[in-house]
């Protein structure tokens, strides 16, 4: 027998989200590893405790560690990738040192594992450097998910494929023929930058009791949307929000 990490996607917040399959995962665990990503972002962590303190074992051990931040300036592939492996050697003594050759370990993860996020790329370079572990992936209710069902609206109009991207890509502009985009990780400032006669569907902390829904169309909610999501951060400390940009199309 050897190690095995669990990689489980909790959903975006709300408890209610947990999959059966992630409740059997985590009373699997004997490590659950919890990151501390900083000022700001305590509550994160702390959604991450009070899943454990519900549903692990008595017995199930929290090991709690700092992220390093990733270097904001340069050449944006290079400073991830230094990030990543900075990541990499981070993990790999917390897997050395914090769980037994026969235990169980989990990475809790928002929404789901395969979905920007970056703990698979990680133990995968962690298996490259040659420690033996095994890992299995446990799928969550992701942002995007969470966005259309609290909108009450399917992604794609029929016939019409929808594109998955981040701020920073859609500030480059909407792709020709795209006619419906869901945006993640925008920093507040992607939205301001899109042209042509869009309508939004935007939500933050989706699925909580935090909860904010806006929709319309984008010049007439841009800056609603933008005084919500200041004042949201103000007062959370941190935000998360996800929407759609959708084209009005006749089906």
């Amino acid at each position: 027998m050897k190690r095995t990490v669990l990689v489980i996607g909790i959903g975006v917040g709300n408890p209610d989200h947990l999959t059966l399959q992630a409740i059997d995962a985590l009373r699997r665990a004997d490590v659950i590893f919890i990151p501390n990503k900083g000022r700001g972002k305590d509550e994160l962590a702390r959604v991450r405790r009070d899943l454990c303190e519900r549903f692990v074992r008595a017995s199930c051990r929290m090991v709690e560690f700092d992220v390093p931040r990733r270097e904001a300036a340069g050449d944006y592939c290079a400073t991830v990738d230094a990030w990543h492996e900075q990541l990499s050697g981070l993990h790999a003594r917390l897997l050395r040192t914090e769980l037994g050759e026969n235990e169980c370990g989990a990475f809790l993860v928002w929404g789901d594992p395969s979905l920007y996020d970056s703990t698979l790329r990680i133990l995968d370079r962690i298996q490259a450097a040659g420690l033996k572990f095994d890992f299995e992936v446990v799928p969550g209710i992701s942002s995007v998910q969470a966005l259309a069902a609290a909108h009450k609206l399917p992604l794609n109009a029929i016939g019409h494929s929808i594109l998955i991207t981040t701020g920073r890509r859609l500030a480059t502009g909407v792709p020709d023929g795209v006619d419906a985009v869901v945006v993640m990780l925008d920093d507040g400032n992607a939205l301001s930058t899109v042209k042509g006669d869009f309508e939004v569907f935007w939500g933050a902390y989706i699925g909580t009791p935090q909860e904010i829904l806006i929709s319309g169309k984008i010049s007439d909610v841009m800056e609603t949307i933008a005084r919500a999501r200041y004042d949201a951060r103000k007062a959370n400390g941190w935000i998360m929000d996800t929407y759609l940009l959708r084209r009005p199309v006749r089906e």
